[in-house]
């Protein structure tokens, strides 16, 4: 599925937290802003800066700790008005794209994509 971007996007993140499937992690809050994305959870997993990580890919434990469920990245894509984008998984408001002109991957916020035609 091809998407055109209808708003920019740069990411605010330089290090994305990345896992492994089984990868053990401490599992914080609940992400609670205006774009009403729901089940982000900011975890921290050791060497790494904390990210954010969708609920799908966490199998809570006790003590505040989760394994992830598959692998993940939190990468998230830079994106400008007009570009084309080939678009992959969605998660809770976020779309894996990437770029066909360019190696570029990463998420982008489903409200910042239009779906085209064909």
């Amino acid at each position: 599925m091809r998407y055109v971007v209808i708003r920019s996007h740069r990411s605010e993140f330089p290090h994305p937290i990345r896992l492994k499937a089984g990868d053990t992690f401490l599992v914080g809050e609940r992400y609670d802003g205006p774009e009403s994305w729901a089940d982000w959870f900011l975890c921290s997993a050791f060497g790494q800066e904390p990210g954010w990580v969708p609920r799908q890919v966490i199998s809570l434990q006790h003590d505040g700790l989760g394994v992830a469920t598959m692998d993940y990245t939190a990468l998230e894509m830079d994106v400008a008005v007009g570009e084309t984008v080939k678009a992959g998984r969605k998660l809770n408001g976020w779309i894996w794209c990437s770029s066909p002109e360019e190696d570029r991957q990463g998420w982008v916020p489903e409200q910042n994509l239009q779906m085209l035609d064909g």
